[in-house]
């Protein structure tokens, strides 16, 4: 009896032990700081044919450019860029929306980035960027 008690806490021991050491390391949410963000015209190759969701308006394309900065010693993937952007009478480009796009990969360092928008032709610029700031995974996230 005593020999089965202690083989039964060997292997608790052992299969705890092994799933600590096999377990993959979390995938956690990483902070990445974006800076120098300004926009300008899409090349006419994106710009063509615009339209925006509610019908068939004309709608302008603009590229928003700006620096990341990856802090961390790992990769970071799928990083969703949030912000808010005003146009020149301070109304919302983006109604109730603050996620702007994604970046697939920022490597770690300083890197650039980009990302299209489309704005109705209706809203005047200057366009306002206000806010910006992105979060991804130091791991693939599968889908």
């Amino acid at each position: 009896m005593r020999l089965r008690s202690l083989t039964v806490v060997f292997i608790s021991c052992l299969i705890a032990f092994l799933s600590w050491v096999i377990t993959p390391p979390a995938i956690a949410l990483t902070q990445i700081r974006l800076f120098d963000v300004s926009y300008k015209d899409c090349p006419p190759e994106l710009a063509q044919g615009a339209v925006i969701s509610s019908g068939s308006a004309a709608a302008n394309c603009f590229m928003v450019i700006g620096k990341a900065e990856n802090s961390t010693n790992k990769t970071v993937y799928d990083a969703d860029i949030f912000g808010r952007i005003y146009d020149a009478n301070n109304d919302s480009v983006m109604q109730n929306r603050t996620r702007l796009g994604s970046i697939p990969e920022v490597p770690t360092g300083i890197s650039d980035f980009e990302l299209r928008i489309t704005v109705p032709a209706n809203q005047p610029t200057p366009l306002k960027l206000k806010q910006f700031k992105a979060a991804g995974f130091s791991g693939q996230v599968r889908r």
